[in-house]
């Protein structure tokens, strides 16, 4: 059963739209020549080829070869950047709330309005304003 398999995969022709399909979807970098492999069932040496005949970015005499563990490293880095930015986000927010918090409880201490309201005038400046 194996062997025929064998045969019916070599027989498969892939049309000009869909080679240059999969080239477009590796090099936006949507996925890897493995991934294209496992999602599709073509050879990663049938990609490759196609990789060197239609890809926009490969100049003749330069081989193209995809490193692993690079982009794996950069997945983690950018994972970690996320998550640094999620923490100075969040700490940010604390800082917001804090001092809000503490706006509110100057004007109800101190009768003092710091936040402007939406209703209020514009002030003048100078002019002194009646409390109420």
């Amino acid at each position: 059963m194996r062997t025929n398999l064998k045969k019916l995969r070599k027989k498969l022709r892939y049309s000009e739209d869909f080679k240059k399909e999969l080239v477009s979807l590796f090099e936006k970098g949507t996925y890897s020549v493995l991934q294209l492999e496992r999602l599709y069932g073509v050879t990663n040496g049938s990609i490759y080829r196609w990789i060197y005949k239609y890809s926009t970015f490969n100049e003749k005499g330069i081989r193209v070869v995809e490193m692993k563990q690079s982009s794996s490293l950069k997945l983690k880095e950018l994972t970690n950047k996320v998550k640094e930015l999620e923490q100075i986000v969040g700490q940010k927010q604390i800082k917001i709330d804090f001092l809000e918090k503490m706006i509110e409880i100057a004007e109800s201490e101190f009768s003092i309005a710091i936040k402007k309201k939406s209703n209020t005038s514009q002030s003048n400046g100078l002019k002194k304003t009646k409390q109420k």
